[in-house]
């Protein structure tokens, strides 16, 4: 088991690489750019230097002057060293606005990843074990609905209908206009409430693909060899689904759950935005349209790293889900 996460460590540092590089040449090539709006604000003020001048100055002071190849090698070296540099958009340190963003996007992807867990993966089963009912159909009609339903759309359909109808919460922001004359108490409930409709949209739109997900690997088990013997033994049906049938339904499930951990830290880009809620899919959008290379690549850079870091999780829950998956 060592040598093998010492392989797919190694391996993770070479895909770690190339995809870095893609990003940054994505990212050099957009057709907004940070330096050219500040030379061009610089040029206009009084007495300054030419345009030409200030593109010359802040593009050799960016790194931008090296070429694709020779900037990311730069970008590269200052990222292994620690050193993120600051944020183009919001001018203070890459790390600083990363941690102001994050931890209000980890915590809603936790609540959304617990109820998404709770709440999918117990009507898969229900589902699988009650086929061709009206149970069956139902959960699954409702799984696809979810599968095929568009953010943007369910989102507009919940403030229509609980923030311009029935006025039960604000179409934006996190806190209301009240919030500094609340005390501490009163201040974190009404973030909550703010996070009500943002967090059960992230619910909605999650849960439809577990749900099949779900229901399809549990029938599969379902049907093996082994359960129709436990049957024919006369063993409790509870005990069949939820001791034989379930175990090994959870070796596929462990490769959603570690591929969610970078949702968690990652934000919801369409969800933040449409709601102004300040976490870090909100804050990389604004850094993405404004050509803060910077953040973006930092905040990429982190999404990537998770990425390789979930799915070696899941390669190694494997073992311990299941016993006869080893590796020699």
């Amino acid at each position: 088991m060592r040598k093998y996460i010492i392989k797919r460590l190694f391996l993770s540092v070479i895909i770690f690489f190339f995809v870095m590089l893609i990003i940054y040449t994505l990212m050099r090539c957009l057709p907004t750019s940070y330096i050219e709006n500040v030379a061009r604000s610089k040029a206009q003020q009084p007495g300054s230097k030419s345009y030409e001048e200030w593109m010359a100055q802040l593009t050799a002071m960016y790194n931008m002057d090296k070429g694709i190849l020779g900037g990311y090698f730069y970008w590269l070296r200052d990222f292994f060293r620690g050193n993120f540099g600051d944020s183009w958009y919001y001018t203070i340190p890459v790390i600083e606005e990363f941690n102001k963003t994050v931890w209000l996007s980890f915590w809603m992807g936790l609540i959304t990843l617990f109820f998404e867990l709770i709440i999918a993966i117990p009507l898969g089963i229900i589902a699988a074990t009650k086929q061709y009912t009206k149970t069956d159909y139902t959960i699954s009609v409702l799984a696809l609905a979810f599968i095929s339903l568009p953010t943007f759309f369910f989102i507009a359909l919940l403030k229509l209908v609980f923030c311009v109808k029935l006025g039960w919460f604000d179409l934006f922001g996190l806190v209301g206009r009240n919030y500094m004359q609340l005390d501490a108490a009163h201040q974190f409930l009404d973030k909550c409430h703010h996070l009500v409709l943002p967090i059960l949209t992230l619910i909605v739109i999650s849960i439809g693909g577990l749900m099949r997900y779900t229901r399809t690997n549990m029938l599969e088990v379902l049907n093996a060899d082994y359960i129709r013997t436990a049957r024919a033994k006369g063993l409790d049906e509870h005990k069949v689904i939820y001791k034989h049938a379930f175990r090994n339904t959870l070796i596929p499930l462990v490769t959603i759950v570690g591929g969610s951990l970078p949702g968690l830290f990652s934000g919801a880009l369409f969800t933040e935005t449409m709601f102004s809620i300040p976490g870090i899919g909100y804050a990389s959008y604004h850094a993405m349209v404004g050509g803060d290379i910077p953040f973006s690549m930092f905040y990429l850079a982190f999404l990537a790293i998770l990425t390789l870091l979930g799915n070696l999780i899941a390669d190694i829950l494997y073992a311990v889900v299941d016993p006869r998956v080893r590796i020699a």
